[in-house]
């Protein structure tokens, strides 16, 4: 099956230069990604890759990854944060049915990570609340690129919070 992911990165200050950091790349098997550079000191890799599960995509493009950049720093994989605009768009409805889906349902709705003008959700528990509904569609691979990207994440956050309370 063919999984869709982003692998969001912080380059090292000593970073090599970014035109040869993208040949290795495509060198060492992420030739199957999109490689965006637009913010300084920041690379995001937007994948389209075949494999039997999303775990085996995303720890293959990790590894791949790490062997060419192994200081750069993992912010973030996607999908995972989402607003109510972005599964809207996912499931093929406006932006205002998804809220008045998740303002009718508050009781059962997910929690967001972060409430506000722009509130974040997990797009895998989302997903999962909108299957149990039932009458949605979405790619058959995004629920479980999210629910492993959404592990990865937080095992990433944890790992930042334990190595802050050692220093």
């Amino acid at each position: 099956m063919e999984y869709t992911f982003t692998l969001k990165y912080q380059l090292a200050e000593d970073a090599e230069d970014r035109d040869l950091l993208v040949e290795r790349l495509a060198v060492a098997g992420c030739d199957d990604a999109l490689i965006g550079l637009g913010i300084a000191g920041r690379m995001a890799l937007e994948f389209m890759r075949e494999a039997l599960s999303a775990e085996q995509a995303i720890e293959s493009a990790l590894r791949q990854v790490k062997s060419v950049m192994p200081s750069a720093r993992l912010i973030e994989v996607a999908p995972d944060y989402v607003g109510l605009t972005d599964v809207a768009d996912l499931i093929g409805v406006s932006r205002q049915n998804m809220r008045k889906l998740m303002l009718t349902h508050y009781q059962s709705f997910p929690l967001p990570l972060s409430e506000g003008n722009a509130s974040l959700w997990h797009l895998a528990d989302v997903l999962g609340w909108l299957e149990h509904r039932g009458g949605y569609r979405w790619p058959p691979a995004v629920q479980e690129t999210a629910q492993v990207a959404l592990n990865i994440n937080l095992s990433q956050q944890i790992a930042r919070y334990h190595h802050d309370d050692r220093e």
